[in-house]
């Protein structure tokens, strides 16, 4: 038996041969391929492009191991695409395992690995700029496309939609469980490529649906289900904070045994909870119930699933993302309602969500059958019970008061559900787009870019008076390059026949990896490194070009709003006049006219970034600024159930930060910023940055850890980060002293015996002799922080900045290292506040 599939690579690739090599080898695995899959894999071989519709489970990634086997033994290059980042890195580590590290490489515009390779994981977006690049002329042999519903994806479908306009030369495999009708893809892939066009779909799952609609409140529905042997179940609600809600109101049940908690305890083990929601989740997962959402800290959904696939967890409260790469053991679903807001208003479910959300259920190898079940609205719910109650006696009947929907409430019925059950997934609809980044990625390709974009502009999948606009887009966008001087036209063909040209260089990602990260190096240059703040403009101007956090800076909004109001009322001022005068005040931004202006400037000559905003803001900062750690800044802004969100944007910046800012550009300050950011996200998760690692140095990464995950290294190992750590949690007590918050002073360190009123006692003499403690950017820096390094403690002062320049008065503190690295934060036991003479 072989794992590596190559060793079995045939030396005649006729379509028999690989057929039977790649049954040989699933063979040896104990795999049975089902008639879809041997269907799929008979047309693959064949050479023709196979449209895959079969139900979740239904084992469409061995056909997709297969299409590459089939690729490599052919000498053609084959890639494998999907819509988020997660998919492809998962894939690329999978298809390692199949192929050998040699023969698979990944482009995810973050990380570049083996790019080379003859079998390559990328995102749909690379795929597509790859596409049109270099048109017909790409080494692209094979598109395996998952998850090829994103099609129609109203931002990003048009990454799905050019590979099949500009790869003439591919084999297309495109896969999904929820395509609908697909007979125009399946006639134009055929016109396109020249190839037969195979659409091998099945309505027979492996593991079969049983649907139900249920009147009962939701925890007798659940309890039913755990006692009836239908778990693991998975209750799917439309909002993070409905998730996290439910799962708290269904800790009534008795979820699971004494033997069973005990198995949950062992297999958790040392695992780091942290303050807020960690507390929570660890109370939930030690009765038997998971939370899985997108808002979540990546280690805290994975130890959801790893929990999950042990079978610990019979019961997983979550949202809707389980439809995409959520690997969770599921025998039941159940869903809490038939409506979601899509940002836009309340609707009901389409088909095509339904189907996917309800074909997580039931495990192939696991299960014999799978369970959907959807809840009935509250309102009805409680009519059906008060009629149950009623029995057969007709005056009761009478006397019941039915309940109403609540006002605005979109309602859904038996009906409703049954329309769903029965319903095949809308159509897919094209969702083409025209941008700078297209046409230049165009114009690049040898050749006549006219004809080029002709081409596509007029034969792709819209309609003729989308095509139009999309002509007329596209004309605005070319003369505004013209203008900028980023292309010229030619007198004549070039030797390439060109017609038009680039007068600049682009690198491959350009348009992928930090589009705007040009401008942030401008901008850059525009800060003087003698300042005391610059440092932190650097930091403002980096953080303009990373996606924006959207819970992170709507409560940051909310706060600065409730803020103004508190502050407007206390100066009198007329309820209308404060509702106007909030309209003004949103999130900070940090250098915003400084950058809008540079971004500006550098619109005039790059005109490709304004298909991409700058947005000034300030979370990185903020944090800083605020002398904050992840636990305290959560809480601050009461982001408990956004943890996953703040982490992931920390990450993006600080992965920015290292790899925009040149070298010599990185002041001492920068320098020291950009490590205490780097430690603080590897001792919240370390699995970010331990996966960045993992795909830039795979060679590094084979034995990637299972089981539940690991804690971080000590925190005290990085001593620069530490030192910044350290200087930040002196400074957090310096701030609020400044700001005589003696609560809060002895909310940190009533611990170690200094209570509000012991500050409060300590700072009197102070506030006797001066009249502010100063906090601007001298006050902060290391010059002020003495730090005697001793083997298990630092001593530590931090001086005060008065305004005399006097400089006695400060905080000494101990810093254990070993309850440091224990908790991952720098332990500050304060020992005396006063003039240096009390020390």
């Amino acid at each position: 038996m072989t794992d590596v599939l190559t060793d079995l690579l045939p030396a005649d690739a006729d379509p028999d041969a690989l057929f039977e090599a790649f049954s040989t080898w699933t063979s040896q695995r104990g795999l049975d391929l089902y008639p879809a899959q041997e269907e799929a894999l008979i047309e693959v071989v064949s050479g023709a492009n196979v449209i895959l519709s079969t139900p979740t489970g239904s084992g469409k990634s061995l056909v997709a191991v297969g299409a590459h086997f089939t690729a490599l033994a052919q000498g053609r290059r084959s890639f494998y695409t999907a819509p988020i980042k997660a998919l492809v890195s998962e894939k690329f580590f999978s298809l390692i395992d199949v192929f050998g590290a040699d023969n698979v490489g990944m482009m995810t515009g973050d990380s570049s690995v083996n790019a080379d390779a003859p079998i390559i994981c990328c995102t749909a977006e690379i795929l597509a700029n790859l596409a049109l690049r270099f048109g017909a002329d790409a080494d692209v042999g094979q598109v395996v496309a998952d998850e090829f519903h994103f099609y129609s994806e109203p931002d990003r479908g048009w990454a799905w939609q050019v590979p099949l306009l500009e790869l003439p030369r591919a084999q297309f495999v495109l896969m999904s469980a929820t395509l609908g009708d697909v007979s125009f893809f399946e006639k134009d892939l055929t016109r396109r490529t020249g190839r037969p066009t195979a659409v091998v779909t099945s309505a027979e799952r492996p593991v079969p649906l049983t649907f139900r609609y249920a009147l009962t409140p939701m925890h007798e529905t659940v309890s039913e289900l755990l006692h009836g042997g239908q778990a693991p179940v998975y209750v799917v609600h439309f909002s993070q904070a409905a998730a996290v809600e439910r799962a708290q109101a269904l800790m009534s049940i008795n979820v699971t045994t004494r033997a069973e908690k005990d198995a949950i305890a062992e297999a958790i083990g040392d695992f780091r909870f942290a303050a807020g929601f960690g507390r929570t989740l660890s109370r939930l997962v030690r009765h038997g119930i998971g939370v899985h959402h997108a808002g979540m800290l990546p280690k805290y959904r994975r130890l959801v699933e790893q929990l999950a696939q042990a079978g610990l967890l019979k019961l997983i409260c979550g949202t809707d993302t389980l439809g995409v790469g959520i690997n969770v053991p599921i025998r039941t679903v159940v869903l809490s309602a038939l409506t979601k807001f899509d940002g836009v208003r309340q609707r009901h479910l389409k088909a095509r969500e339904f189907h996917q959300i309800a074909g997580r259920a039931g495990r192939a190898g696991y299960d014999t059958d799978g369970y959907v079940v959807v809840q009935a609205p509250d309102h009805v719910i409680e009519n059906a019970k008060a009629l149950e109650k009623a029995g057969d006696d007709p005056k009761k009947k009478r006397k019941i008061v039915r309940k109403k929907a609540p006002e605005g409430f979109v309602n859904w019925t038996e009906s409703t559900f049954e329309r769903l059950v029965a319903a095949e997934p809308e159509p897919l609809t094209s969702s083409f787009q025209v941008s700078h980044s297209m046409l230049l990625n165009v114009i690049s390709r040898p050749g006549n870019a006219f004809e080029h974009m002709r081409h596509l502009l007029e034969d792709n999948h819209e309609d003729r008076p989308a095509q139009r606009r999309h002509i007329l887009r596209a004309i605005a966008i070319h003369r505004a390059l013209l203008a900028a001087g980023v292309v010229e036209q030619l007198p004549e063909p070039d030797e390439e026949g060109r017609v038009v040209r680039l007068t600049v260089d682009l690198q491959f990602d350009f348009a992928l990896n930090q589009p705007l990260s040009p401008l942030a190096l401008a901008a850059i240059e525009l800060l003087d490194p003698e300042s005391p703040t610059y440092a932190l403009d650097v930091v403002s101007i980096v953080e303009s070009t990373v996606d924006n956090p959207k819970q992170v800076l709507a409560q940051q909004q909310f706060k600065a709003r409730n803020e103004a109001i508190a502050e407007m009322k206390a100066e009198g001022i007329e309820y209308d006049e404060r509702m106007e005068l909030l309209e003004d005040v949103t999130y900070p931004k940090p250098l915003e006219e400084l950058l809008e202006a540079a971004y500006s400037r550098y619109r005039q000559g790059h005109p490709w970034v304004a298909d991409y905003q700058l947005s000034p803001k300030s979370v990185v900062r903020d944090m800083y600024e605020r002398a904050m750690n992840f636990v305290e800044y959560v809480g601050h802004y009461g982001l408990a159930r956004s943890e996953g969100v703040l982490l992931r944007y920390l990450a993006d910046a600080y992965d920015a930060l290292r790899r925009t800012v040149p070298d010599d550009a990185k002041t001492e300050p920068l320098q020291d910023l950009i490590e205490w950011l780097g430690e603080l996200v590897r001792q919240v998760d370390s699995s970010l940055l331990d996966e960045w690692e993992a795909l830039r140095h795979p060679e590094e990464f084979d034995e990637r850890p299972h089981g539940v995950p690991e804690g971080p290294p000590p925190v005290t190992r990085n001593e620069r980060a530490f030192r910044v750590l350290v200087r930040n949690e002196l400074f957090r007590r310096v701030e609020l002293a400044a700001r005589e918050d003696y609560e809060a002073l002895g909310e940190l360190d009533a611990a170690s015996g200094w209570d509000a009123e012991a500050w409060e006692d300590a700072l009197e003499g102070y506030f006797g002799e001066y009249d502010e403690i100063r906090t601007g950017p001298d006050a902060r820096g290391p010059a002020l922080l003495m730090i005697d390094q001793q083997p298990a403690v630092w001593k530590v002062r931090q001086i005060f900045d008065d305004p005399e320049g006097d400089r006695d008065w400060g905080i000494s503190a101990e810093i254990d290292l070993a309850a440091s690295d224990e908790t991952g934060a720098a332990v500050v036991r304060v020992t005396d506040v006063g003039p240096a003479t009390t020390r």
